[in-house]
């Protein structure tokens, strides 16, 4: 937990959701509305209790007109290459520090501190244990989905794909949109989201 709250600090995804909200003279009430989630779990976003998933990270970033990169980038960053060494990639955990729901999936930025960049790579990994924690989110922009190991089912409006190590999937994320685990092995693949702002 403690290696949890370290990573929770050092992206400091809750403090920059403050500072924004503050500039724009919100209230927590204010961004409650505009994105649909509750005051409390807002609260313990901004407060670095719980890491929302990037579903939830896209509301946020729409109600206050921000891309979703600005939560993942660093202020004095204006490096033109950026490398990610595997052992530094930023995990984002999918459970609360305090008992909260865990998510089916978690993920680690691929380029944490880039700035000004038009895509957000992930490595996302999969909990089959949690299949009925995902819940269908759609938003503007595309998403693109290479899948490393286990298997993976998507939903994309009406349709249902499955996904094994090798295949790859471009999407409209306009569309009401699903990713899950199936069976029993943990699946691992990379997420490129482009958020059409």
């Amino acid at each position: 937990m403690d290696e949890f709250r370290s990573e929770v600090r050092e992206l400091q995804i809750g403090q920059k959701i403050r500072v924004l909200r503050l500039k724009r003279r919100m209230t927590l009430q204010d961004l409650s509305e505009a994105t649909e989630l509750s005051k409390p779990l807002l609260s313990q976003v901004e407060n670095d209790q719980v890491i929302p998933p990037l579903a939830t990270l896209l509301r946020i970033a729409k109600a206050l007109k921000m891309p979703l990169q600005t939560f993942f980038e660093e202020e004095d960053n204006h490096q033109k290459c950026l490398v990610v060494r595997a052992d530094d990639a930023e995990r984002m955990n999918r459970q609360s520090s305090h008992g909260g729901a865990p998510q089916p999936y978690f993920y680690h930025s691929l380029a944490y501190g880039k700035k000004h960049k038009h895509m957000e790579p992930f490595l996302v990994e999969f909990d089959p244990g949690q299949t009925d924690q995902a819940q269908p989110v759609c938003h503007p922009g595309e998403e693109f989905f290479y899948i490393l190991e286990g298997q993976v089912e998507l939903t994309h409006g009406t349709e249902t794909y499955i996904l094994n190590p090798g295949d790859s999937v471009y999407w409209d994320s306009n569309e009401p949109h699903r990713l899950r685990a199936l069976g029993t092995q943990v699946a691992h693949g990379i997420a490129v989201l482009y958020p059409r702002n």
